[in-house]
């Protein structure tokens, strides 16, 4: 496994994370239900190969069926909890410093811990009255829980990346979970650049696009291998340095290895955070790699006519 430090934390992470969706999600096509007895062993049982191939973050949230995915985690890390970064989150729509104390305390009770390594407000967007009441109300509340020695970072998720460029900017945060892939790529633009100078650490969700991208292929091209589009997907986001883990929800214990092989086996050519993403910058990255190859052909044709060739 590779492993990388995660921002200002300090954590020493697997670059590849274990997202906890699946454990509180029922997929019946798959023939996935974590609800019933053999469905939380096949959990358990990943959650415990995931350890043995070196995954070391494990994310999770009350809102994964209902506390589900926490209680799962629980049981699963219960001899194992020092030897990864646990994190998990808690609300912040509609609630007030109670609540989040109430949700955090609850958490723990599930996880069968006395402590969380990092603590996300469980995001989506954030309109700016609702940044105002995080920042001024409800982040103080982690803050007092930090001290008590209740979690070790606070941090927070969010699906639409711009909306929370106030909450990078606030310094009050060690961590972002953001959603970023290869169709949803807004955030290349302004709010991991922004992380990035703020010396966050930066974990991302929906990396394989949940299936949505492999979905629409198998609409539009039938016969092409969804594996290979899944591969794609994940080296998409490991090929980005700004990003510290891949969050990638996995079920058996065999998509585990999938994963874990193909991250240990995976060495980028080429960093995505200098691909442009803009018409005017697309053209002009091409108009110098067709000046290089120019000057490259000219340089060889030169040596071939000097006889050095």
């Amino acid at each position: 496994m590779k492993y990388v430090q995660l921002g200002r934390t300090g954590l020493r992470v697997s670059r590849l994370g274990l997202g906890g969706f699946p454990f509180g999600g029922r997929h019946l096509a798959a023939g996935w239900d974590p609800w019933t007895p053999e469905g939380r062993r096949d959990a358990i049982a990943t959650i415990r190969r995931a350890i043995e191939r070196g995954i070391t973050y494990f994310d999770t949230a009350p809102g994964y069926g209902d506390g589900n995915s926490e209680d799962i985690y629980g049981e699963a890390l219960a001899s194992r909890r020092d030897a990864v970064v646990l994190a998990t989150k808690c609300p912040w729509k509609g609630v007030d410093a109670a609540a989040v104390a109430t949700s955090v305390e609850a958490s723990l009770r599930r996880l069968r811990t006395d402590r969380v390594d990092v603590m996300q407000f469980h995001g989506g967007m954030f309109e700016p009255a609702e940044v105002t009441h995080i920042l001024e109300e409800l982040t103080p509340a982690l803050e007092r829980l930090r001290e008590r020695g209740k979690l070790r970072f606070v941090g927070f998720t969010v699906e639409e990346p711009w909306t929370a460029r106030p909450l990078i900017a606030s310094g009050r945060f060690d961590l972002i979970q953001l959603r970023y892939n290869l169709i949803y790529q807004g955030a290349a633009l302004h709010a991991l650049p922004e992380a990035q100078a703020a010396g966050m650490g930066v974990a991302v969700m929906r990396p394989l696009t949940s299936g949505i991208l492999q979905r629409e292929v198998r609409f539009l091209e039938p016969s092409r291998e969804i594996a290979k589009v899944y591969e794609l997907a994940l080296k998409f986001v490991l090929a980005d340095s700004r990003v510290h883990v891949a969050n990638v929800g996995m079920r058996w214990p065999a998509e585990v290895d999938r994963n874990a092989d193909l991250v240990e086996g995976f060495e980028p050519t080429a960093d995505m955070a200098e691909i442009p993403r803009l018409t005017a910058g697309i053209y002009a990255a091409e108009d110098r790699e067709r000046a290089r190859n120019d000057s490259g052909e000219a340089r060889s044709d030169t040596r071939r006519s000097s006889g050095r060739g």
